[in-house]
């Protein structure tokens, strides 16, 4: 399989991994998932969901592409990148999630993103 097919169904593949993740938490068990955002409260749905996965899917091979082009270590960085923007990414749903059920779901959530994109996009995205 070459390169970019493989970077296209890894960058496909996180909004679907997110999606399976909020369709069996909130259809299938019924959670509620709601953040807050400001002095509001906001639910948690699928499209938002599937379209911020797909965005950074979309951010971490645009970057990728970059370091392949001006550098001479592109994988280690872009490794080392993500894994601290994805680390990051978990202070979103510790400092907005409203209850523990809310907290979890949002965290496999990202979890799931990251796991798929970071190994998708560097470990077995290598020739």
């Amino acid at each position: 399989m070459n390169t970019s097919l493989r970077r296209t169904l890894t960058v496909l593949g996180a909004p679907v991994a997110a999606l399976v993740v909020w369709i069996l938490a909130v259809p299938v068990a019924g959670a509620t998932l709601s953040v807050r955002a400001g002095d509001a409260t906001q639910t948690v749905e699928a499209v938002p969901v599937a379209v911020s996965s797909l965005l950074a899917g979309l951010a971490g091979w645009a970057l990728l592409a970059v370091l392949e082009r001006l550098t001479s270590r592109p994988r280690r960085i872009w490794t080392i990148v993500a894994v601290i923007v994805w680390v990051l990414s978990f202070l979103g749903p510790l400092g907005s999630a409203i209850g523990t059920p809310a907290t979890l779901v949002l965290l496999l959530m990202h979890l799931t993103v990251g796991a798929t994109l970071i190994l998708g996009l560097s470990v077995w995205g290598r020739r």
